[in-house]
């Protein structure tokens, strides 16, 4: 109960009603893990078409991280979370009823735009809401929120489906809707008033971009991210792939990637307890090795318990990087562009996750097998983990104020 406490207790109230709005945005998000079999099976789009549709969204989803977070500075947090949430009711609702390809197309925009643009209002709303030396605790909860809600809506959307896919378009919206009236009645608006400017333009004032370009590490910890983000966007490309040449079936792949998310609910909250002692260009140097260590012994296994061992390695390691990057990000980023920040980072990351899908193709198809993959992984691991080291290298004695 002790351990209990010490993870749960001390953060604001204000706080859980974002953690809880995540909770069931997580729960209720049937849609996007569907969308291919959607379009493809159901609506009977082709395979290019049902690509651009899901490239559509990926694209929305980047412009949002970054411009979500830049109005977020701007308008405050509660207005882009209620604005987005808004935008994904519209969003749900239209791709759900739309019966054309320009409608489809137009409403996976909006809801690629809608569901990512939240995503860094929270993030520097929880920045002002807890104290600092709480920060790497109050990320690591909403990301486990987040798996949490995620393995719910995979088992829920699938039953739903049954019944008809429009269920998944109601229910998801209804999700967006419920986390916007938690917003509207019990999360104020935590963004720090600037002083009114004088009249004119402030030549000596840069831009969000302006000051990013000049942050030396939060450029080196943006580097980092764009390697974190390929890494771990590989066991959805390339696994699938391994384990086919290995003559395994879906069910076998589903069977190994169950053991992420059994690994992120069991050790969450203990794993970010141990994280917290060290400073957090260390721990993610250490959780990155061992990510690494996890998708390079990838290359080595080819039976379902050997694949299931390399997600358990790798799911330790994701524990740690993903909350410690936030928590990074957060404790970086100049008072009045906790948004912007937040928005730069989680852009390269969908950047990345672009990415990975072409660096893995090439290797592949350069090689003709998944093997050097792995061994790639292996190798972007160890530079990503020395750039971590040269992150704490960089970073002055004021900026840490993290346990």
């Amino acid at each position: 109960m002790k351990a209990l406490r010490n993870s749960l207790g001390g953060l604001p109230r204000p706080y859980w009603w974002l953690w809880g709005g995540t909770l069931v945005t997580s729960a209720g998000g049937f849609v996007v893990p569907f969308l291919t079999i959607y379009l493809h099976g159901v609506r009977g789009y082709s395979v290019a078409f049902t690509g651009l549709t899901l490239t559509l969204f990926g694209v929305g989803s980047g412009i949002a991280s970054l411009l979500g977070g830049v109005l977020a500075d701007r308008f405050g947090r509660r207005a882009v979370l209620l604005a987005a949430e808004a935008l994904s009711v519209i969003g749900m609702l239209g791709l759900g009823t739309a019966h054309t390809k320009p409608l489809v197309l137009a409403g996976t925009l909006v809801v690629g735009v809608g569901l990512n643009a939240t995503r860094p209002a929270r993030a520097a709303a929880i920045a002002e809401l807890v104290a600092p030396e709480d920060r790497p605790r109050a990320y690591s909860l909403l990301y486990w929120a987040t798996n949490l809600g995620f393995s719910v809506a995979a088992v829920t959307a699938g039953a739903a489906a049954e019944h008809g896919f429009l269920i998944l378009f109601v229910g998801n919206a209804l999700a967006n809707l419920i986390a916007g009236v938690i917003v509207y009645r019990c999360v104020p608006e935590t963004r720090k008033t600037k002083p009114a400017p004088a009249p004119g333009p402030d030549p000596t004032t840069p831009t969000p971009a302006g000051i990013v370009y000049r942050d030396r590490p939060f450029l080196v910890l943006l580097t980092s991210v764009l390697l974190l983000g390929t890494l771990f966007q590989q066991p959805m490309v390339a696994l699938p792939l391994t384990m086919t040449a290995n003559h395994l079936s879906p069910a076998d792949y589903g069977t190994a990637m169950m053991m992420n998310g059994l690994v992120i609910a069991v050790f969450q909250l203990p794993l970010t307890r141990l994280a917290g002692r060290l400073r957090p260009e260390h721990a993610l140097a250490a959780a990155t090795v061992l990510t690494g260590l996890g998708l390079g012994l990838t290359a080595a296994v080819d039976s379902v318990p050997g694949y299931a061992g390399t997600v358990v390695l790798w799911s330790l390691g994701e524990i740690v990087v993903w909350p410690t990057c936030m928590t990074l990000v957060a404790t970086l980023a100049p008072p009045h562009q906790q948004g912007a920040y937040q928005g730069w980072f989680l852009s390269v990351w969908s950047v990345s996750v672009t990415l990975a899908p072409l660096l893995s193709s090439q290797l592949i198809g350069a090689s003709g097998g998944t093997s050097i993959v792995w061994t790639t992984c292996l190798a972007l691991s160890l530079l990503a983990a020395t750039v971590h080291l040269l992150l704490a290298r960089l970073r002055r004695p004021t900026d840490i104020a993290l346990p």
